[in-house]
């Protein structure tokens, strides 16, 4: 039951987001063929690229991260450090752009009452100690349910797996 109310609800969100509607950007067609631009036309977005995450904005860190890619017990430990980066990590540049981005708060305990689809995302465990921005952090992950899925997916590059499917 609990199974199928999510499925429900996973529906209904998928459904809601292709309601969004936006307005015609055309206009009407003229003589020659071509579509004169309505009174109502927005600029045209631009196409230029977002600007990336800088050095500039890393947080300060230092962090312990071990990892079991298959869940077996076989771990591999990697350190990372931001603000200066450095570290074993394997992709340290990305993982402190990741940290920017999130903060202390990604490594928050999850909420106690929070429902959470039943699904699992692999075998994959990481846990992280250390400090971010001077906040001390200690955090278990996991890819147990779609919540947990969820907390590893918004710290995979800090984690050093994108996880799922070994």
């Amino acid at each position: 039951m609990r199974a199928r109310r999510g499925l429900v609800l996973m529906a209904a969100i998928a459904l809601l987001g292709g309601c969004a509607t936006t307005s015609d950007p055309g206009g009407s067609p003229t003589a020659d063929g071509t579509t004169a631009p309505s009174e109502t036309s927005s600029p045209e977005p631009s196409t230029s690229p977002e600007p990336g995450p800088t050095t500039d904005a890393e947080l300060p860190a230092e962090l312990t991260i071990v990892l079991d890619e298959t869940g077996s017990g076989v771990t591999r430990t990697m350190t990372l450090t931001c603000a200066p980066t450095g570290g074993d990590h394997p992709d340290a540049d990305e993982a402190c752009a990741t940290l920017a981005a999130v903060g202390a708060d990604a490594f928050a305990p999850p909420p106690a009452d929070e429902t959470c689809t039943e699904q699992w995302g692999g075998a994959q465990v990481a846990t992280v100690e250390g400090t971010v921005d001077g906040t001390s952090v200690q955090a278990r992950f996991a890819r147990t349910n779609g919540c947990e899925i969820s907390r590893w997916d918004a710290v995979a590059t800090v984690l050093g797996s994108p996880g799922g499917g070994m």
